[in-house]
């Protein structure tokens, strides 16, 4: 099937897939770098990007933020004329500062979740870089584009609807992900697509609105464009790929997994999230708790003396390739994936 370019204001991507931002360090810039390469957008996480800095352990803030630039640089010169961005949670303790930040570099655009990024439009002043909020819901969708328009007078470039299926934390309660239906959740994107146009006729302007959470081979995405999407944003499936940042050993952990090896756990900071099973994950579910000696300041609402343990301490331990005494994040649909390819190989296949 033909699918038309993704169109983001001035900036069009000829195969209309966003490669999902994944922290900490499994899309860095090679990954970003080479989905720009075949035609994507890749996307950055900027989630402690800057671990393998130097000063990351007495300073996080600033290594971050050096990483941010090198990153970008390293995923340019992969590809100089791409479409390159940043996914930058809103949960993140100097969000702003990243944000311009990554305006300062260049970045095309930056997709913002875990929470409403309420003030982004403001912190993107002055600069040509594109905003796209990641919603689960219509009424989030309604109340950010709302403010939106009345307190800056703009809309989204791109909305991101992020599903049930989706890896990492989730924008569902436990509850919610119990109840919520491939039908049910049908629906509830129809309705956020409806919101969107409403917001682009008003404006005069096509905003392309992208489906994320277990898309994972042809037929999500086509279930996806024929509910209305303009594009897909996959993120687990490009995990098992050459140009991944993250170790060796993490990419087995996804092409290894069974779908019994899929679990819900409970974040520190309460939101709960997708992982794959292990020794470090059985053991936070029994209720197991670490004594939290170092505060990575990741998190705005995170305090270490109340955690179970440190969700930079534990993604970091598993990208670097202990993936049993770590957090290994994935999607609902991970154990469908048995093999390592390259990025463009991965992309003709969802496009077939």
């Amino acid at each position: 099937m033909a699918y038309s370019p993704l169109i983001i204001g001035d900036k069009t991507a000829d195969i209309p897939i966003v490669q999902g931002g994944m922290g900490i360090g499994v899309s860095l810039g090679n990954l970003a770098g080479h989905v720009a390469l075949a035609g994507g957008v890749g996307i950055i996480s900027t989630a402690q990007i800057g671990y393998k800095e130097a000063d990351f352990e007495s300073n996080p803030h600033s290594a971050n933020l050096t990483a941010i630039e090198k990153e970008f640089k390293k995923a340019r010169e992969i590809s100089p004329d791409g479409i390159i961005g940043f996914n930058i949670m809103m949960a993140l303790s100097h969000y702003e500062e990243y944000v311009k930040k990554a305006c300062q570099v260049g970045a095309d655009i930056i997709i913002s979740g875990a929470g409403l990024p309420t003030e982004l439009p403001e912190y993107v002043k002055g600069c040509d870089t594109k905003i796209a909020p990641i919603v689960s819901s219509d009424r989030a969708a309604k109340i950010l584009l709302k403010m939106w328009d009345r307190r800056y007078n703009r809309t989204a470039d791109m909305v991101v609807i992020e599903g049930p299926k989706a890896g990492g934390h989730l924008g569902f309660s436990k509850e919610e992900l119990d109840t919520v239906t491939d039908e049910t959740f049908s629906e509830e994107i129809k309705r956020i697509i409806a919101t969107v146009n409403e917001y682009g006729d008003k404006y005069g302007v096509h905003i392309p609105v992208v489906l994320a959470g277990g898309i994972s081979g042809p037929y999500e995405v086509k279930k996806a464009f024929d509910l209305g999407a303009s594009g897909v944003q996959v993120a687990s499936r490009f995990v098992a790929s050459y140009e991944c940042d993250a170790h060796i050993n993490f990419k087995n952990k996804y092409i290894n997994s069974s779908k019994e090896d899929i679990m819900i756990i409970k974040s520190p900071v309460g939101m709960p999230g997708r992982a794959i099973a292990n020794e470090f994950a059985r053991k936070v579910m029994a209720g197991g708790k670490e004594t939290v000696t170092k505060c990575f300041g990741c998190l705005k609402k995170c305090n270490p003396k109340e955690i179970p343990y440190c969700i930079t301490k534990a993604l970091i331990t598993s990208v670097s390739g202990d993936t049993e005494n770590g957090l290994v994040f994935c999607g609902a649909d991970t154990y469908k994936i048995n093999s390592i390819e390259n990025v463009k190989t991965i992309i003709d296949y969802l496009m077939n």
